[in-house]
């Protein structure tokens, strides 16, 4: 297939097996020297473990992240190798093409894409029924099987569930129905694109050699690039408010100082919707040059309790926590020490009316006192605010 062909029909678009890519290929490392390299210091290796549940036949494919799972990060000695089991578990090393030049030349091949896209060579070793779990990877990689053979199973079907299951350490897929498998041979290669999930067993052990490319998240490069931004403006270009005019509420964010906030930044401000960034600005301006943080209570706060015995007690306001507040439709968002709260608008100007102590008796006049109690309650117990009785 002419590469002009794979990268319109295939590219970031539909998986792609092909049969024989590497006709009699013979791995640039074996299994021995890549746990020789997991043993150096500097390596990116790790060791992924499965104990599959006992109710699962050993030869029974298997097609969801049941089980067991344990991750181990290197580097390692032979003493660890020593004691692994026969089955089950696999070592993966990443930049191998950094640590061994017949392994970079496997690169040569892949030069029709930018030289720049390209991140690494990993390789992994894996034991009989090994594996690292169903999963869903954001960039490109094409899978060659080197010794032996794994199993891939991938799910191809569109909007495929992706949730994770948040009791281990790894990004397993909660929920994995592949709609294809293929068992690879040494020279077989699977491409695959962003977000397909996807899964790949030992038949035996076996190597498999993942040529993964650089698909940095918008979120990386916009932290990046504002730093750069940053570098090149001049100290003396602040946030300015020539046109002030006397403040009717002394704690709000209202929507000139937002204006001003985003002709301060320019250009990339647009990246965020009003909303956005204007909680952004909200959490920003409240943690700005704060020197300390306030300490938690180390016991939470008798909510109910606390609304019987408002109008009786009196709020300090610790030191290194501001306040500030903005409308937000009907309802307000609150913003302390950089955490948005949401809030009852009458609840939020009283709590960011800027006084050091108020008391609570003007609290326990203001309307929805059940969302009210439960947002106090919540800055007390953070230490934003101290209680005292009268």
């Amino acid at each position: 297939m002419p590469p002009a062909r794979f990268l319109r029909d295939y590219w970031q678009k539909r998986p792609l097996l092909v049969r024989n890519a590497f006709p009699d290929f013979a791995p640039p490392l074996s299994p021995d020297d890549l746990a020789g390299l997991a043993c150096m210091e500097g390596a990116l290796a790790r060791i992924v473990m499965h104990a599959p549940p006992a109710r699962r036949a050993a030869r029974t494919p298997r097609h969801h992240n049941d089980g067991n799972w344990t991750l181990r990060s290197g580097p390692f000695d032979d003493a660890t190798f020593a004691k692994l089991p026969e089955r089950d578990w696999t070592l993966l090393v990443q930049d191998v093409d950094k640590w061994d030049t017949d392994t970079a030349g496997l690169l040569d091949h892949f030069d029709f894409i930018p030289s720049w896209r390209i991140d690494d060579v990993m390789i992994s070793y894996a034991a009989d029924r090994g594996g690292v779990g169903a999963h869903v990877d954001q960039y490109d990689v094409f899978l060659l099987q080197g010794l032996g053979q794994r199993r891939w199973s991938i799910d191809a079907r569109p909007d495929p569930p992706t949730a994770f299951r948040d009791d281990v350490e790894l990004k397993l897929l909660r929920e994995f129905r592949p709609s294809h498998t293929w068992l690879l041979e040494p020279g077989d290669m699977l491409y695959l694109p962003p977000g397909v999930p996807h899964d790949g067993v030992a038949d035996g052990e076996c190597t498999t050699f993942s040529i993964g490319m650089r698909a940095p998240a918008a979120g990386e490069l916009l932290f990046d690039f504002a730093a750069h931004v940053a570098e090149t403006l001049p100290e003396c270009r602040r946030f300015a408010d020539p046109d002030l005019r006397p403040a009717q509420n002394a704690g709000e964010i209202d929507a000139d100082a937002l204006r001003r906030a985003r002709r301060t930044l320019g250009a990339v401000a647009a990246v965020l919707g009003d909303d956005a960034f204007a909680d952004w600005f909200g959490t920003f301006i409240t943690r700005y040059r704060a020197a300390r943080v306030a300490t938690p209570r180390t016991r939470p706060i008798d909510r109910a309790q606390l609304a019987t015995r408002l109008a009786q007690a009196r709020f300090h306001r610790d030191p290194w926590s501001r306040f500030a507040w903005r409308k937000r439709g009907r309802a307000a968002r609150l913003y302390v020490a950089g955490q948005g709260f949401d809030a009852p608008i009458a609840w939020a100007r009283e709590l960011a009316s800027g006084a050091r102590e108020f008391p609570g008796q003007s609290l326990a006049k203001l309307p929805q006192a059940a969302g009210g109690i439960a947002l106090l309650a919540s800055l007390i117990d953070a230490g934003h605010l101290n209680l005292k009785r009268r």
